[in-house]
């Protein structure tokens, strides 16, 4: 398989080895470069630049940079508040998720019963729901006129409570997808050796098989709290003017205050808080690779045994049931009212308000931006991913792996804005085109190819590759025809999440996307903030279309996912 290998184990042909390795180091780095540059291009093109332009025109007086400005805006009282609460409700909406979803990720692990796959897929459904819709969901729920103000007059929708409530809604299948995974090819001998030398239940629980997940739990935790971290339509709906997070402060410094200096103080605050998440995060999933004793999956699921066993199981399905499903029905139910569908026929028609068009447009405007994102972030990712699995990378690609993260931890408002700031003059005048709404989605929308695929294409064995670039392959070809039959499958399953992502992306495109051309997301927020019962039941009707498409594209991807291709 490998040249210089083969010509080495005979005599005299030790200068021939020393010549083809340096050739072949020369063409690999020139060949992990050259599909670097494209994903190095767009994240710098379109990530890097507008974030750096709206800072720097918040920071900017008189072509002078007044970092000062950061200690004045720090002192703020107010601004000291809206970081404390990031902060704080971060934390516990991790805790409060942990505590709920980990004894889920055991069911999913260990028991083995009918409709398991249905369970999962439902229990996923609410990650690739776009934040807004969360966010309708438990405002049909907890809201005013909602489920629980109807049935016992209780609101909740004016405290923290719906929050965190949502929160848990948003991450359950983060934890149960990220620690059951591992948790179900953890070997259940080694526990079982443990208490046959007399220790409880409990304590081969804590001092066999915590450590072996300790690992996962944190790269959990650490998920959670960047998504908490930067939460923008959940608290942009739920907490009105009583809770701000950074990325609703931001929001609101940006469009409605204009005040760019504050905004640009709390992205410079929001990138070094995610950046640290991350470095944390980087971390702990090189611990979890580390060597672990793990078995089929297949092999260590079965039906739940004696009473405690089923009263998990059953309280697993009662929370899955209470916490993920009634909000989603709660949702679809407001959105027929008492008329049945007159709220989805008033969809079809203008009203001369908020929206230039029917905002049943929206629709369509959301699935062809969507198309276009997927295609951007499939390309890209696929790059990027690519670079990253071969072996001759190095510190620098590794770095690059971590910056593709930070998409999904920067301010998407600060990006949205940024695109109006910076892409407004040739060649990138931008600003009238519709590919700046599918090139902000794809942004979001790259981090989860990459994560998809990586794990696929580290598992292609290397000498194949070289196999077919000793036969003179080129590096193009040795990609169709070696890597692309290995990955097609997690290459449809990337897709996928980069469409429903794509779909649901608000923090960006509540600012550049058009008023005649809406999305989904942007026309539900517009209708949520106009007063009205018609404008309420049309909103609950968009975010109930928007949740089933979602849903469609999660089943396409769960009957195309492979043990390989990843969690998420």
């Amino acid at each position: 398989m490998d040249l210089a290998r083969t010509e080495v184990s005979h005599e005299g042909t030790q200068p021939v080895k020393q010549a083809v390795r340096p050739a072949r180091t020369v063409r690999g780095s020139a060949a992990r470069l050259g599909l670097m540059a494209v994903p190095v291009a767009f994240f710098a093109v379109f990530f890097a630049y507008p974030v750096a332009a709206i800072v720097a025109r918040g920071l900017e007086v008189d072509g002078v940079w007044r970092l000062g400005r950061i200690g004045d805006v720090l002192a703020q009282s107010d601004v000291r508040h809206v970081l404390w609460f990031t902060t704080w409700q971060a934390l516990a909406s991790t805790a409060l998720t942990l505590l709920v979803a980990l004894p889920g990720a055991y069911v999913f692990a260990r028991f083995d019963f009918p409709g398991k796959q249905v369970l999962r897929a439902v229990v996923t459904v609410p990650f690739v729901l776009p934040t807004v819709v969360v966010g309708t969901a438990f405002l049909a729920l907890v809201g005013r006129g909602g489920l629980l103000d109807d049935l016992w007059g209780l609101r909740l929708d004016t405290t923290v409570w719906a929050i965190l409530l949502a929160h848990v809604f948003f991450n359950y299948a983060v934890v149960v997808r990220t620690v059951g995974g591992l948790w179900a090819q953890l070997d259940p001998r080694q526990e079982e050796a443990a208490r046959m030398l007399g220790a409880s239940r409990l304590r081969a629980w804590r001092q066999v098989t915590l450590p072996a997940l300790a690992p996962a739990v944190a790269a959990a935790a650490l998920m959670v709290f960047l998504f908490t971290f930067t939460s923008f339509g959940v608290v942009q709906i739920l907490g009105g003017p009583t809770f701000s997070t950074l990325e609703v402060e931001i929001y609101r410094q940006t469009s409605q205050v204009f005040d760019l200096s504050t905004a640009a103080v709390l992205t410079l605050v929001q990138f070094a808080a995610v950046a640290a998440v991350l470095a944390v995060h980087a971390w702990t999933v090189r611990r979890r690779e580390s060597a672990l004793r793990l078995v089929d999956a297949a092999t260590t699921a079965r039906r739940p045994r004696g009473a405690g066993q089923w009263t998990l199981f059953a309280g697993v399905l009662g929370t899955v049931a209470v916490l993920l499903v009634l909000p989603l029905a709660v949702l679809v139910q407001r959105s027929l009212g008492a008329s049945g569908f007159g709220y989805y026929r008033a969809l079809t028609r203008e009203d001369g308000g908020a929206f230039l068009v029917p905002p049943i447009e929206a629709i369509g405007n959301s699935l062809q931006y969507a198309v276009a994102a997927t295609a951007i972030a499939v390309v890209i990712g696929a790059l990027a991913a690519t670079a990253l699995t071969r072996r001759d990378a190095g510190r620098f690609v590794r770095g690059f792996d971590a910056l593709l993260m930070l998409p999904l931890g920067v301010s998407a408002v600060t990006v949205g804005f940024g695109f109006l700031i910076a892409l407004d003059e040739p060649p990138l005048d931008l600003r009238s085109s519709w590919i700046l709404v599918p090139l902000a989605q794809a942004l979001v929308g790259v981090p989860f190819v990459v994560r998809t695929m990586l794990p696929v294409l580290r598992a292609v064995d290397g000498r194949l590759r070289e196999a077919a670039a000793v036969l003179g392959a080129s590096p193009w070809r040795v990609w169709r025809e070696v890597d692309l039959p290995m990955v097609r499958r997690a290459l449809l399953v990337a897709a996928g999440f980069a469409f429903a992502v794509s779909l649901g992306e608000f923090g960006a495109t509540v600012f550049i996307a058009r008023p005649d051309n809406p999305t989904l997301p942007v026309a539900v927020a517009r209708l949520l903030g106009r007063p009205g019962d018609m404008n309420y039941g049309q909103a609950m009707a968009l975010s109930t279309i928007l949740m089933l498409v979602c849903a469609v594209a999660l089943v396409v991807l769960e009957r195309l996912r492979t043990e390989r291709s990843g969690e998420f």
